[in-house]
């Protein structure tokens, strides 16, 4: 196999030409499975075929690959391997997934997803001139051995070893979409279409966003799929999409959760507004999820471990939760889109009555405001504030200075002058004054010093 290409974290992904098959794997899902049929390991199976396919195509086959649920978010990368290869062994998965499908004929011959699957592998096999005969592959096997009794819970598993709770990191998109990344970085974006914003071992999810307004780079998400993979004895792959004006309170084929083992669940789904709310808790990677619409639009709000966070190759290599959006596709909150019907001032006076702290929650509702019109489009920078409140456990980290807010460091002053406030740096080769003007910061703890952390103090000072 020759050597992968170089790989960036902006690197463009052909979404628009996967998406039919990631509509295919969310139509084998539909419905309700029976215990007998098993079209959904099949579909697993699948999955875990295609990821090495996906992560190394970056057009035409390898692209449609790619979307294969799991596989989607590998098609970003690019590989040096001929378009012919990467088809000749996405023809060998289909005819895998042909082979499963055929031995549940018997357990699924009343089942409509298995029919749906089958419909769907043959237009594929003709869409991408597979011959009916010829090799075949084997899934990507899962390790199995015998689990301990805390291998499907993450936290009480990683307590019993490292005696302390996992670092749990946040990441929240939403409105125009606005992403808070892990690593504590905002940005506002201007991408259309489907992104993945996650993109490990355990987890995929893709958010696709829509034009709000014709001419303009104002967009809202639109639709959300969680795909978790499958893992062990603790979960088979399963499925959760919410699309505008419906936020289901249950996965894909209607169940409510899956993977019980000794009376806990791995993955749970429930909600406190049906329709327009649901959360759902990953014991197995103790990860707690959140999707919800505010206004016109959805978000997401998502608490992982650092270790889940950080499970991922080289070739997933675009994930806004990690990185961001990529630099072409930022856009500055600072310069909302023009003619808009709501005056910057009364988008303003709007946003601080709900939000009074300044941070970059009170900065995306303006812009989203001033950019929509929508004075309810206020709601969604509000409900992904109180999200990250609750996720976050110091709740020192939960808000982030703007932009605007900084200023470059200042000649160091005395003590005594009330308009500086000194800041103790950890972390960059010992500990550092750093100064900053302008008055006390509304979400920071008075006027003394604090240990905040090297991230926050850099952010603040727009270094």
């Amino acid at each position: 196999m020759e050597p992968r290409a170089a790989i960036t974290p902006n690197t463009a992904l052909p979404w628009k030409r996967c998406i039919h098959l990631t509509l295919l794997l969310v139509q084998l899902s539909i419905h309700e499975v029976g215990a007998s049929c098993r079209i959904l390991r099949c579909n697993s199976d699948f999955v875990a075929a295609t990821l090495d396919l996906g992560s190394s195509s970056s057009s035409g086959a390898g692209g449609a690959a790619g979307g294969a649920g799991g596989a989607a978010g590998g098609a970003a990368a690019v590989s040096a391997l001929s378009r012919e290869a990467v088809n000749a062994g996405y023809c060998s998965a289909l005819r895998s997934y042909a082979l499963c499908t055929r031995r549940m004929a018997r357990a699924c011959r009343g089942d409509l997803a298995y029919h749906s699957a089958v419909q769907g592998i043959e237009d594929l096999l003709i869409q991408h001139r597979c011959p009916r005969a010829g090799p075949t592959v084997q899934p990507r096997l899962q390790p199995q051995g015998t689990l301990s009794g805390d291998s499907c819970l993450y936290e009480k598993g990683f307590f019993t070893r490292e005696g302390r709770t996992p670092e749990y990191l946040h990441c929240g998109v939403f409105g125009d979409p606005h992403v808070r990344t892990f690593n504590n970085d905002f940005h506002t974006c201007a991408v259309q279409g489907a992104w993945p914003l996650v993109d490990n071992e355990y987890l995929y999810i893709q958010a696709t966003s829509s034009a709000v307004r014709g001419g303009t780079h104002t967009t809202a998400l639109t639709k959300i799929t969680i795909i978790f993979k499958n893992w062990r004895q603790c979960i088979d792959q399963q499925l959760y999409q919410a699309e505008l004006d419906n936020v289901p309170a249950a996965f894909a084929d209607g169940s409510v959760w899956s993977g019980e083992r000794r009376g806990h669940h791995s993955l749970l789904v429930s909600t406190q507004s049906p329709g327009r709310h649901a959360e759902i808790r990953a014991a197995h990677i103790g990860t707690l999820l959140v999707v919800r619409q505010s206004g016109r639009s959805l978000s997401l709000s998502l608490r992982s471990p650092r270790r889940i966070v950080a499970a991922f190759g080289p070739e997933q290599d675009l994930q806004l939760c990690v990185w961001g959006c990529p630099a072409s596709q930022r856009l500055n909150t600072h310069r909302p889109p023009p003619a808009s019907p709501l005056p910057a001032a009364a988008a303003r006076a709007h946003c601080a009555a709900l939000l009074p702290a300044q941070d970059v929650y009170y900065q995306a509702c303006v812009f989203d405001l001033i950019a929509t019109g929508d004075l309810n489009a206020s709601s969604a920078a509000v409900a992904a504030l109180q999200d990250a409140r609750d996720m976050i456990s110091d709740r020192h980290r939960v808000h982030l200075p703007p932009p605007a807010a900084c200023a470059p460091p200042a000649a160091p002053p005395t003590h005594t002058l009330g308009r500086y406030h000194g800041y103790r740096i950890i972390g960059l080769g010992g500990q550092q004054e750093v100064w900053m003007s302008a008055g006390p910061l509304p979400w920071l703890p008075g006027t003394g010093w604090d240990e905040l952390s090297a991230a926050t103090i850099k952010r603040s000072l727009c270094v």
